[in-house]
C-alpha cells in the first residue's frame, strides 16, 4: 500500500465546516482515509510520503462543469478549425487539458465538441488531463444555437458539435445514438445565443416537448442528465418545465422559475467569467454579449438568495481561457453576494453533486478519491488568489502528482 500524507496544512474539507488550522490528510492507494485535526491523526509507519505542505491550504479538487475543450478561448479562432485536419485538433487538446488540471481542477464536464474518445484517452492515461465528463454533441432546431450556418452556404453546425433536431422522433432518435456512444450528459439549447449567428438568447429554441424527451431518453439510457443552454426566459422556462438536471447561464430567471428550479431540484450554472469580456467572434455576438453580460451581473444574487443549487462552470474555450475556472470563485463572490466559503464549496461538493459524483469526490473526507489541491496562503482572506496559477501549488489526481509548482518532496 502507498500512503501520502499531507501535514502542517490548513483544512478546507469542501463541506462548508470551518476550516482546520492544524490538519493532516492521509492518502492510501489514491483515497483519503484521514482528513482533520493532527491531533486525530492515525499513525503513520516510516514508509509513508509525508509532506510538509508549509502551513497553506489543503482543498478538494475543483470542477468546471461546462467547458468546450474544442474551442480555443483566446488563444486562437473558432473558425480556424476548418483550417486544419480533424486530427491536428486532438493534439491541440493536449495543453488546454494540461492547464486545466494545472490550475487545480480535476474534472471538467465538457458540453460539446469533444467526444468519448477524448474521455477514455485521459482515464487510461495517454494523455495527462482532468477526468472528463462529455456530452459530444448540443441539440438545437434549425436555426438555433447550434446551427451555424452562415450566408455564404458554408454549414458549421458539424465542425463545433452541433446537432440540429426539428421534432421529437429526430431527438429521440440521435440521443439515442450518442447514449450507445457512452456519452455521460446530454447537451440542449432550449435558447437562442450570444455567439450562433442566426438567433437572440431571447429566443425559444428546443422546445418542451422536445428538451422532456431528451430528458426521457436519457433517463432510461442509464440514468443519464440534461444540461440546458438557456440564457433568455422563454429558453429556461422550457429547460425547467422540461425536466433538466442542469440550467446553464440562466441570466434572465425569474422569481417564479427560480422557486420552481429550487422545489425541482435543479442546478444552475452560471458561467460568470464568460460575461467578464465581450464575446467577439462576430460583431452580432459582441452586440448581444453586452446586453446580456450585464444581465448576468443583475440575476446572480437573487438566485443564490432564492436557494438554487450552484455549480461552478466557465463556458471555456468560448470567451474564458482554459485554466481561468478558479477565476469564477471570485466573480460568485462579486455578483452573487456567496461568501468565499460557498463559493469554494459550489465549486468542489455542489458541482460533485451535479455530475452525479458526490459519493466519490467533491468533498475531503474517508473513502472518497484523493483529489486534492494544495493552495497557497488563505483563500478564504483573498478568494480571487485562487485564479492566479502560482498560488495552485500541488495538484493531485487520485493520489497521482498532476502538477508540483510547490517542488514538494513526492
Amino acid at each position: 500500500m502507498t500512503t501520502t500524507i499531507l501535514h502542517n496544512a490548513r483544512l478546507i474539507d469542501g463541506t462548508g465546516a470551518d476550516p482546520v488550522a492544524d490538519a493532516v490528510v492521509v492518502i492510501d492507494d489514491g483515497k483519503i482515509t484521514y482528513a482533520g485535526t493532527a491531533d486525530g491523526a492515525p499513525q503513520s509507519d516510516d514508509s509513508a510520503t509525508k509532506i510538509d505542505v508549509g502551513g497553506n491550504t489543503v482543498t478538494p479538487g475543483f470542477f468546471d462543469c461546462h467547458v468546450h475543450l474544442s474551442l480555443p478561448g483566446t488563444k486562437g479562432s473558432p473558425i480556424m478549425a476548418a483550417m486544419v485536419p480533424p486530427s491536428y485538433r486532438y493534439f491541440e487538446l493536449i495543453d488546454r487539458l494540461k492547464v486545466t488540471i494545472e490550475s487545480g481542477v480535476t474534472t471538467v464536464r465538457d458540453l460539446m465538441g469533444i467526444d468519448v474518445g477524448v474521455r477514455e484517452a485521459v482515464a487510461n492515461g495517454l494523455v495527462e488531463g482532468p477526468r472528463l465528463l462529455v456530452a459530444d454533441k448540443m441539440f438545437s432546431q434549425t436555426g438555433g444555437h447550434a446551427d451555424f450556418h452562415i450566408p455564404s452556404g458554408i454549414d458549421g453546425s458539424g465542425l463545433v458539435g452541433g446537432l440540429l433536431v426539428d421534432s421529437v422522433d429526430e431527438a429521440r432518435r440521435h440521443v439515442r445514438g450518442l447514449l450507445r456512444d457512452g456519452i455521460d450528459v446530454v447537451k440542449v439549447a432550449s435558447s437562442g445565443g450570444v455567439t450562433s449567428p442566426s438567433d437572440d438568447p431571447d429566443w425559444l429554441g428546443a422546445r418542451v416537448d422536445i428538451v422532456s424527451a431528451l430528458v426521457e431518453e436519457a433517463h432510461n439510457y442509464g440514468g443519464r442528465k440534461v444540461a440546458a443552454h438557456a440564457i433568455g426566459f422563454a429558453g429556461i422556462q422550457a429547460a425547467v418545465q422540461g425536466g433538466v438536471h442542469s440550467v446553464e447561464h440562466g441570466y434572465a430567471l425569474n422569481d417564479d422559475l427560480r422557486q420552481e428550479m429550487v422545489e425541482r431540484g435543479q442546478f444552475l450554472v452560471p458561467t460568470l467569467i464568460e460575461t467578464l469580456k465581450p464575446d467577439t467572434a462576430t460583431p452580432q455576438a459582441k452586440a448581444k454579449s453586452e446586453k446580456w453580460h450585464a444581465l448576468a451581473h443583475e440575476s446572480l444574487q437573487a438566485s443564490v438568495e432564492a436557494g438554487i443549487k450552484v455549480a461552478v462552470g466557465t463556458d471555456a474555450g468560448l470567451v474564458p481561457d482554459h485554466g481561468a475556472t478558479l477565476g469564477e470563485l471570485g466573480a460568485l463572490v462579486k455578483f452573487g453576494g456567496m461568501s468565499p466559503m460557498d463559493a469554494i464549496v459550489a465549486g468542489t461538493r455542489t458541482s460533485a453533486e451535479l455530475c452525479d459524483l458526490g459519493d466519490k469526490l467533491g468533498t475531503l473526507e474517508a473513502g472518497k478519491l484523493a483529489d486534492v489541491v494544495v493552495v497557497k496562503g488563505d483563500p478564504l482572506a483573498d478568494i480571487d488568489s485562487l485564479a492566479d496559477h502560482n498560488n495552485i501549488l500541488l495538484v493531485l489526481k487520485e493520489g497521482r502528482t498532476a502538477s508540483n509548482r510547490g517542488a514538494y518532496a513526492l
